[in-house]
């Protein structure tokens, strides 16, 4: 899915970070932009500054009001920009779920060839929820998921345990990425406590595996995961 800010047929990060204005804008438009950065997770000068651009473009209409506060309100070319980019972000999350599955499918059946059927997932996400349903299928025993963050607050997603450390976890067979956030630092992390060939990547997540290794890819695999 990323390429990276952008992704075929998908928002780039600016537009993903501008939809997301438009959408809290129109829920709550005396927000301040104290709280408006932490809803979008950007700093608050960034905030400040796609607010002018969004209000350049006439999307938003900023109003002041009492105690030098302001209120924002999306305008008609607001709504339908909010509407233009909602349809494309639904359309990204399609494909990524219609390439996800597939790729999902095909590694687990490639691991089951082999008798790798004792599988850790690095990361909880979309991707991690989408390889436990393709494991069902397949008859694909997964040992567990490794994710300090929320292992903090559960001990168990989808009936898998939730871990902090693959310490936690009966030793498995191979241990697939599925953080899709910071994909490239989940699977440098791996490689550093688990052998090279036995941490498995989809190519949707654009993970660099290093001196030319390439991540799985039926259509082209011709030898061991590299």
């Amino acid at each position: 899915m990323k390429n990276s800010d952008t992704s075929e047929n998908g928002l780039n990060h600016e537009e993903r970070i501008t939809l997301n204005l438009l959408d809290v804008v129109e829920e709550n438009s005396a927000i301040t932009q104290r709280s408006l950065a932490r809803e979008l997770g950007v700093a608050l000068g960034l905030t400040n500054s796609y607010l002018k651009r969004c209000a350049k473009k006439g999307l938003i209409k900023v109003k002041q009001v009492p105690s030098k506060r302001y209120s924002y309100y999306l305008t008609p070319q607001g709504f339908a920009e909010k509407s233009r980019l909602m349809a494309e972000f639904l359309q990204q999350s399609f494909n990524f779920f219609r390439l996800a599955r597939r790729q999902s499918g095909d590694l687990l059946k490639y691991c089951k060839e082999r008798g790798w059927t004792h599988i850790a997932l690095k990361g909880k996400s979309d991707l991690t929820e989408i390889i436990i349903l393709s494991a069902a299928e397949l008859y694909v025993e997964l040992a567990g998921i490794i994710d300090p963050e929320v292992a903090i607050k559960t001990s168990t997603y989808m009936g898998l345990p939730v871990v902090s450390d693959l310490s936690e976890l009966q030793t498995p067979h191979v241990l697939i990425i599925t953080n899709t956030e910071q994909p490239q630092q989940a699977f440098d992390e791996a490689v550093r406590v688990f052998p090279r060939d036995q941490v498995l990547t989809l190519p949707i997540l654009g993970i660099n595996r290093e001196r030319g290794e390439k991540s799985f890819d039926n259509r082209s695999y011709t030898g061991n995961i590299k």
